[in-house]
């Protein structure tokens, strides 16, 4: 089991924010998020959003630090990885 965690430099709603991630498994990931108290309604397609405040939670949890770049590869490499869908092309 391996959660990982990139640094809270995500600005939004007047707070920093980390995304939470794991290269097994959502349910793994699920698990983990409630474990240190991060509410269901902050997972976001792939990751969870946590404010900068849980961060040290999630490192002292068993979470491993890695920057964003290394986050999203190993996300991508477990076939993990939901990118945001675009609308449609709006061509002329």
């Amino acid at each position: 089991m391996t959660v990982y965690i990139d640094p809270p430099v995500w600005p939004g709603g007047g707070r920093l924010w980390s995304h939470l991630v794991s290269d097994v498994s959502y349910d793994e990931l699920h698990t983990f998020a409630a474990a240190i108290g991060c509410p269901r309604r902050a997972f976001d397609r792939d990751h969870y959003d946590v404010p900068s405040a849980r961060y040290p939670a999630a490192v002292a949890a068993g979470a491993v630090e890695v920057g964003s770049k290394e986050l999203v590869q190993r996300l991508t490499d477990a076939g993990l990885r939901r990118p945001k869908r675009r609308g449609p092309s709006r061509g002329t």
